[in-house]
């Protein structure tokens, strides 16, 4: 699904085939019962499909509520999917979750998670947040080795040995994802899954967290999905882009195609509304339109209620996920060449 480097191919690390996740959001039986209400169902991830090449990175953007954060949570085996497959270099993941070798998987492929102030534990010390993967995987036992490798970790991020001691109170927003991410990088992982992880903090800080990932990227050969909502952060971090709509991916390409020629409605939409910094004379367009109620999505494309090119056939029939000029693309008007 990614576009390969120089023209050699190059292997998927992580493989996701015809995903989805449907969670079941229907009242308690006996209010259904009273009230002749049916069961309700939110269809959160849709049939997504895309790879990532080994040392690449994949940002997932799009708005609120359109399943990025599901995807991650499917790809880490937080969540089971309904349907689809996920492989990790070459395995089914489903099938090692439920196997004795999931605590191995477990250690290839860590998640950070988008709250640094509610993701790490307020009663434990730095030292014990951070060494807790080194002895849960077994990784170093003996006090001297935990506490040699924990203060190489806190180096690694940009932290000092004498960090250890401390609680995660007393720190920045900034140094606590920076405690996140040396917790991730414990177990040596192949793959990272970045669930927003800078938006909690301020501009200035989010910029010094993503570097230092892109540094640690390049030292350490790390895989990334990235998720955002942010398309700034998405140009500076990744190789590829995948643009989410209410479940589905509704664009893909890498990320210098993308930016400089959006194909789909949608995608084009979110970088119109993107300030104009560089103050070209581009005119900004605020994003039109809402999501719309996922308990009832429109039918055929579920953007067409607010694409200014739709027309009889996106409100009766679902676009497929196709290959057109290179980019990956579900839109009826760009298969028509109508943009």
């Amino acid at each position: 699904m990614v576009a390969p480097r120089g023209g050699a191919a190059v292997k998927a690390l992580v493989e996701v085939q015809d995903l989805g996740k449907v969670f079941d959001v229907s009242a308690p039986w006996l209010n259904r019962w009273l009230e002749r209400q049916p069961r309700r169902w939110v269809h959160a991830v849709d049939g997504v499909s895309f790879s990532i090449p080994a040392g690449r990175t994949l940002a997932l953007v799009g708005e609120s509520g359109c399943g990025k954060s599901t995807v991650a949570r499917l790809l880490v085996g937080l969540q089971s999917p309904t349907r689809g497959q996920v492989r990790f270099d070459g395995e089914a993941t489903a099938a090692v979750w439920a196997s004795r070798h999931a605590r191995t998987l477990h250690r290839r492929m860590q998640m950070i998670f988008q709250d640094p102030y509610a993701s790490l534990n307020p009663r434990w010390r730095v030292s014990d947040i951070v060494a807790e993967p080194l002895r849960e995987h077994g990784l170093a036992q003996a006090p001297a080795e935990v506490k040699e490798q924990v203060e190489a970790l806190l180096r690694a991020v940009g932290l000092s040995p004498a960090d250890a001691g401390r609680f995660p109170h007393q720190f920045s927003g900034g140094q606590r994802q920076r405690i996140s991410i040396a917790r991730a990088l414990a177990t040596r992982p192949e793959f990272l899954v970045c669930d927003e992880p800078t938006s909690a903090l301020d501009v200035s800080v989010q910029a010094q967290v993503l570097n230092l990932m892109k540094d640690l990227q390049r030292e350490r050969g790390l895989t990334y999905l990235f998720i955002s909502h942010n398309l700034a952060v998405v140009r500076h971090v990744s190789d590829d882009v995948g643009v989410m709509y209410l479940g589905r991916l509704v664009e893909l390409a890498p990320k210098a195609v993308l930016f400089r020629s959006p194909r789909h409605p949608y995608t084009r939409m979110l970088l119109d509304a993107i300030p104009d910094l560089h103050m070209s004379g581009k005119a900004r367009t605020p994003v039109q339109g809402e999501v719309p109620n996922p308990l009832n999505p429109p039918s055929g494309c579920a953007f067409h209620p607010r694409c200014p090119h739709a027309n009889a056939r996106c409100s009766q029939e679902r676009p497929v996920w196709q290959s057109l000029g290179g980019v990956h693309i579900a839109c009826h008007a760009v298969e028509e060449g109508r943009i």
